[in-house]
């Protein structure tokens, strides 16, 4: 089978147009028995999406541990910048294409270089008004910290976002025995983070990431999108609509407008690889 390599802020994954069962997923993550990524990518047909769509491509994605997920904002921009060097679509600098997803059809611009722009859709939030008002509705339990309140954020995938006081709490945090009140059902990624700036009207934010079904990675799109919609809220009147957010991966910027949410950065292809195990 030959696979490609790419990041996204080192959000990793293997890309194939080769159907992959969850197993074989599990084998190729694998950073010591496999080649290790936080995820497999599958260019499908668009008709293999399971709705009506337009989109010629379908990203079929799974998690690390074989697991569906509905939405990678990391993975789609760099399976864009695949479909563009398998020839797979022809798309200059400013131009877009819609990529059939299982949270449905998003929308990707090329900006030029490795950069690109997601429509990443609307954030929800599954507490609804209540949680709005209040800016929470659920207790997170963190290793060696008091049980704190988070906030549910839909990309559509699940995330919950939780604050600390400052980086060196994020920095030094531990994501062993993590739990949640209620416990959400399906799981959920976590999003830790920490307020670094307002200044010049875009806000700052640094980030630590839990996945669910891949444990911690260097970068989460959806998450990131998830932390700055949590922090649009949590600031209240005024709140900037652009975001910085920083990664251990990098930085991303998200831009929070009145129907959508979009996400900015890069996605590099590093490797072509064959996998000789059947």
């Amino acid at each position: 089978m030959r696979l490609t390599k790419g990041h996204g802020t080192e959000n990793d994954f293997l890309l194939t147009r080769e159907s992959v069962a969850a197993e074989t997923v599990r084998a190729l993550c694998d950073r010591h028995a496999g080649i290790g990524a936080d995820g497999v990518i599958v260019a499908a047909p668009g008709s293999a999406a399971g709705y009506t769509t337009s989109a010629q491509w379908f990203m079929d994605y799974r998690n690390a541990d074989g697991s569906l997920a509905e939405m990678c904002g990391n993975g789609i921009r760099v399976f864009v910048a695949y479909l563009r060097a398998e020839g797979l679509i022809d798309l200059a600098e400013g131009e877009s294409v819609v990529v059939a997803t299982r949270g449905g059809d998003r929308e990707v611009r090329y900006q030029g270089g490795d950069q690109y722009t997601v429509d990443m859709g609307p954030a929800g939030l599954p507490g609804g008004d209540r949680a709005a008002r209040n800016g929470w509705d659920v207790a997170v339990k963190l290793h060696a910290h008091e049980q704190r309140p988070g906030l549910r954020v839909t990309m559509p995938n699940p995330h919950t976002v939780v604050a600390l006081e400052s980086v060196e709490d994020l920095r030094s945090l531990s994501f062993e025995n993590v739990s949640y009140d209620p416990t959400p059902e399906g799981g959920t990624n976590l999003e830790v983070v920490v307020p670094r700036s307002l200044a010049g009207g875009i806000g700052v934010v640094e980030m630590r990431v839990l996945e669910r079904g891949s444990g911690e990675t260097r970068s989460c799109g959806t998450g990131c999108c998830a932390a700055a919609v949590a922090m649009h809220l949590w600031t209240g009147e005024g709140a900037p609509r652009e975001w910085d957010v920083h990664i251990p991966g990098g930085k991303v910027r998200v831009t929070i407008a009145d129907e959508t949410v979009y996400l900015s950065g890069p996605a590099v292809l590093v490797a072509e690889v064959t996998w000789r195990i059947r």
